[in-house]
């Protein structure tokens, strides 16, 4: 029955192509694909998607380390290309994120040796690798190469990451924290972006559930808070202690956000700060883990500024590492570590290596993370390489350590005196406190603006510190972030400003700086 009425439909079909028409019926079998475009072209002033039409979630996502004035400062670097010496500065100084090797620093020797030998296994064998690649750089590149399933550096791995470079990311944690640490804990990740997005996947089920962040904070936690849907429970750092990290102001936000029905679900702690620079002392991470503890939180811990340490008399512990002196273990604090390759001494942003180490789990919420991580099949192997060499560097003996320790000690020893040089030019400025950088990459000074200048950033539709910073940029090629993209005290500003310049250049930046500042407060004088 159905076939006979398959064919009727068909005859009928062909009919009515063959049949005449009249002139005023259509004269094509296809023209009512004329019919249709003439409607699509009729819409086509409607776009189809529009800022009233796309996620809301997106809407209320902002990243200021890459927003309105780096853009501004784009398009100044174009002009400058193509009206050189139109502008009072002949090269622009990103300043706003930390980005080592854009600004000049050179990569590691050892891990670049070891990351082109893996990427290039032939010449391993060859006579001459030898007189150009360290003799440990050769037997590291044979080392990861039989970890990885066909000594393929193209293929897809393991969603977590190479199991062998998770087992030596684990004994370089272990070795670190003087703890154990299970390589089947590592998510090795594309930087340590993805990590805090799996984790924010992971956490948030609504907006009622809320994430406790430092403000100031990296934007990178209001971001992925506010597009996973999420709400930031802000607790502020006491600037006038050094950005202390108070547990009676976490009470107090916790308490808050609860009396307005939110769910908080974690705490993040950076450490070092950023932007803030301060190292948390013991003491005060037994606090935060007791607090965690207590208030059945999941403590969130961005430790990826971990080597940046300029101050003698701290020294960077993990909280995995205070927890465990403390006697607890998985089954009394949730707790995860983030780490990246883009930090450091290294400062190898473009490879995207980072890793988290997570612990405290159930066994079938740790299959929903590695979920997620399969998603997106696995992070690259050049990133999973790197993060490998990060956590096992050379060691004493190995031919490569020598000149390996002069690198590392010497891009960390630069660094210091670029903080303090900073840091000094900041605090020598008039309505200018900075306070110091015990570690990570920036300075984050508070500017007194004047009133005056206030009032023109409100005529100008924009934030005083943005303002700011913009005025900055037009006059000296300086690119930095306005502290409102971190949050801070209501009625306070301030700028994020990166130590990364090479260090010859750093006086002039100094004088150009203090240059402007001393115009601009002339210029908006109360």
């Amino acid at each position: 029955m159905r076939r006979v009425a398959a064919e009727r439909a068909k005859r009928l079909l062909i009919r009515s192509f063959l049949a005449p028409q009249s002139s005023a019926a259509v004269s094509s079998p296809f023209s009512f694909l004329s019919s249709y475009s003439a409607a699509a072209m009729s819409t086509a002033s409607t776009p189809v998607v529009s800022l009233d039409s796309i996620n809301p979630k997106v809407l209320k996502c902002e990243y200021a380390v890459r927003g309105e004035i780096v853009n501004h400062a784009q398009l100044l670097q174009e002009d400058l290309k193509a009206k050189p010496g139109h502008h009072p500065f002949d090269e622009i100084l990103y300043c706003n994120i930390g980005n080592p090797q854009s600004l000049g620093q050179q990569p590691v020797t050892f891990f670049r040796e070891v990351l082109a030998l893996c990427d290039h296994p032939s010449i391993l064998d060859r006579d001459e690798t030898h007189g150009l690649f360290s003799a440990d750089a050769i037997a590291r590149a044979w080392d990861i190469l039989d970890v990885i399933p066909g000594r393929a550096t193209g293929a897809y791995s393991h969603s977590q990451g190479i199991k062998g470079l998770r087992e030596a990311i684990a004994a370089g944690i272990a070795s670190r924290d003087g703890y154990p640490c299970n390589a089947d804990d590592i998510f090795l990740t594309d930087g340590a972006s993805p990590a805090v997005h799996m984790m924010m996947q992971l956490l948030i089920r609504s907006e009622k559930d809320g994430i406790l962040c430092p403000i100031p904070q990296y934007p990178l936690y209001s971001a992925s808070i506010a597009l996973h849907g999420g709400s930031l429970v802000p607790y502020y750092l006491d600037e006038a202690s050094g950005w202390g990290l108070e547990i009676s102001e976490l009470k107090k936000q916790l308490e808050d956000a609860r009396s307005k029905g939110i769910t908080v679900r974690s705490l993040v702690v950076i450490n070092p700060g950023n932007p803030t620079g301060q190292v948390l002392s013991e003491e005060n991470q037994r606090q935060i883990i007791e607090f965690c503890k207590k208030e059945s939180l999941v403590l969130l811990a961005d430790e990826v500024y971990q080597d940046n340490i300029y101050v003698g008399d701290k020294k960077f512990n993990s909280l995995k590492k205070i927890a465990r002196s403390m006697g607890l273990g998985d089954k009394d604090i949730s707790l995860v570590s983030f780490q990246s390759v883009s930090k450091g001494y290294y400062g190898e942003c473009g490879k995207r290596g980072g890793y988290m180490e997570v612990t405290g789990f159930s066994a079938d919420v740790r299959e929903q993370i590695y979920k997620v991580a399969s998603v997106n099949l696995c992070s690259n192997i050049s990133g999973q390489i790197l993060a490998s060499l990060v956590m096992n560097p050379p060691k004493p003996g190995d031919e490569s350590y020598d000149s390996f320790t002069a690198e590392r000690d010497g891009i960390l020893l630069s660094l210091a005196r670029r903080a303090k040089a900073l840091e000094d030019a900041f605090n020598s400025l008039e309505g200018v406190i900075c306070n110091k950088a015990e570690g990570a990459m920036y300075l984050f000074p508070r500017i007194h603006l004047p009133k005056k200048a206030i009032e023109a950033a409100k005529a100008a539709n924009s934030v005083p510190d943005t303002f700011y910073a913009r005025r900055l940029l037009d006059a000296t090629g300086i690119v930095v972030v306005p502290g409102s993209g971190f949050g801070q005290v209501p009625g306070t500003w301030h700028i994020r400003f990166t130590i990364l310049p090479q260090e010859e250049k750093i006086p002039a930046i100094i004088s150009r700086f203090k240059a402007f500042h001393e115009s601009f407060m002339e210029e908006f004088r109360n």
